[in-house]
């Protein structure tokens, strides 16, 4: 089982130009020879000819001594040991190489660790049983190497081949998280136990205030990345959906239901599950031709998909899994399979707060308004979104439909499957450290200096409830001081000299 060109040397892979010439090796190498039609990966590995070792953002460089030997086993436990575990790729592999190849690798070194993960996945991913004998002693080892990937830490024994599987998820959907340094460090600090500090000794009456208006904004800002502006009771409705997730099992009906909350009108689409293609995208002006930027599952496969995704959402949530890394393989794994024909974005972002609440990464009784935090980086949301659709169009053979919508010829579904999230994790941990430190806290100071503000008008003026709010919001509007418009119609009972204490009380509790 060798291959000569295992060995070559490159400068460019794919149009990825490497930091110098030197082996590839691993992953890289594997996609090479069997020229497997799938997307590249983030990072490669090379061998230095210079004995050097270092990194960059596409490439892993490695001094000659890690080079391995010209064969497809060993290629493979270089890229296990060093790469971590490529679901995509090994699946497109197993189909590609013939079974007794398969075999005849692992029977080289039947009990070694790296064999033994390569026998493991193959049987999972292809559902075949390798003509091997189970093994009857050995130590039982983790499939993912936490060093590299996040696993889950309640993984299932397989006796088989004495193996831990690990993977966070199931078979059919499986999304996998590089552990990365920006990972580690969001993680080390402990983010839900910040926000449940900083809620601490804050009145309830005022957290449920503040839990209110959260809701709603986040409501607003998950139609406004839409590009919509829904009417207020429809804002409100959204609304009140966010603020029970969590509390009701995840389930197709359930997913039904959440689109139906969605959609205001169903008149012009088919609700449930799509039957017929869908791509995120525009029209040709002239021909209608479609240009996509993301091409949706195959219709045929969403409910599969979907079905295996509820299974791994119960494995994620269930188990000791960072909730934001569950939420990020949840909420993005289903945007990217695209299984309604409308509503997608909402529902994916509601999958945020679903499994967070789900595994009490937030405090009791406030809602993280996600949403708000990604609208303020709504293009960096669009470039992570794009970072895994866009080179997907590449490996996706698709017609133009009568409708001018899109018909998928390919098999695709493993795309879909099998991706590496950890671009979205990453973006994902900003966004809740953005509402963790700086959107909750604002609202809860905002609400304690309200109500300050509040309490003296109200001494000083016996002024109704409804009033304050609107002298309020036209103090904020003009930096604090009260229009002429205002002082002439909605304040005209003012005086002078009562509008000039409002105003320095005003900057005197909300700040300059």
């Amino acid at each position: 089982m060798s291959y000569n060109r295992f060995s070559k040397k490159i400068t460019f892979f794919h149009g990825r130009e490497a930091p110098e010439e030197a082996y590839l090796v691993g992953y890289g190498a594997i996609l090479d020879v069997f020229e497997l039609n799938i997307p590249l990966s983030s990072r490669y590995c090379l061998i230095s000819q210079r004995n050097r070792v270092y990194e960059t953002k596409d490439w892993k460089v490695l001094s000659i001594r890690y080079l391995p030997e010209d064969t497809l086993g060993k290629h493979l436990v270089f890229a296990l040991k060093y790469e971590g575990i490529n679901l995509l790729l090994l699946k497109k592999l197993f189909e590609t190489v013939p079974i007794e190849q398969v075999i005849e690798l692992i029977q080289t070194e039947p009990t070694g660790q790296y064999s033994r993960k390569i026998w493991f996945l193959f049987e999972w991913l292809t559902e075949q049983k390798l003509s091997i004998p189970d093994l009857n002693q050995g130590n039982y080892v983790n499939l993912v190497e936490e060093s590299l990937q996040f696993g889950i830490s309640n993984g299932m024994k397989s006796q088989r081949q004495r193996i831990i599987n690990n993977l966070p998820g199931v078979r059919g959907f499986c999304p996998l998280i590089f552990r990365t340094p920006k990972l580690d460090e969001f993680i080390q600090k402990g983010l839900s136990g910040q926000s449940s500090q900083l809620i601490q000794g804050i009145r309830k009456d005022v957290l449920q205030r503040a839990a209110a208006f959260l809701l709603l904004k986040d409501s607003k800002a998950s139609f406004t990345i839409e590009g919509e502006s829904p009417k207020s009771k429809r804002a409100a409705r959204w609304g009140q959906a966010i603020g029970q997730a969590g509390m009701k099992e995840l389930s197709k009906e359930e997913f039904y239901r959440l689109q139906q909350l969605v959609i205001e009108n169903p008149r012009f689409l088919e609700l449930g599950y799509r039957k017929k293609g869908g791509f995120v995208g525009e029209h040709d002006r002239l021909t209608g031709e479609p240009i996509p930027d993301h091409i949706s599952a195959k219709w045929q496969d969403v409910e599969r998909l979907m079905d295996k995704l509820l299974g791994a959402e119960k494995i994620l949530t269930e188990g000791e899994f960072d909730p934001v890394l569950a939420a990020t393989a949840i909420a993005f794994g289903m945007v990217f399979i695209h299984p309604f024909e409308d509503g997608n974005g909402r529902i994916h972002r509601y999958l945020i707060h679903h499994v967070l609440a789900k595994m009490k990464f937030a405090p009791q009784g406030i809602i993280f308004p996600v949403s708000a935090a990604i609208l303020d980086r709504i293009n960096d949301y669009r470039k992570v979104l794009e970072s895994y659709s866009l080179p997907l169009l590449d490996f996706i053979e698709w017609k133009e439909t009568k409708d001018h919508n899109v018909e998928i010829l390919n098999d695709t579904s493993d795309f879909y499957s099998y991706a590496d999230l950890t671009p979205q994790a990453e973006f994902l941990y900003e966004c809740v450290e953005e509402t963790v430190l700086r959107i909750i806290p604002e609202e809860i100071g905002y609400l304690a200096k309200f109500d300050s503000f509040k309490i003296y008008i109200e001494e000083e003026f016996e002024m109704p409830d409804k009033m304050i709010s609107t002298l309020v919001r036209f103090l904020e509007q003009h930096d604090g001081t009260l229009s002429n418009r205002a002082r002439e119609q909605e304040f005209s009972m003012l005086n002078t000299e009562e509008i000039a204490r409002i105003e320095t009380q005003f900057k005197k509790v909300f700040g300059e």
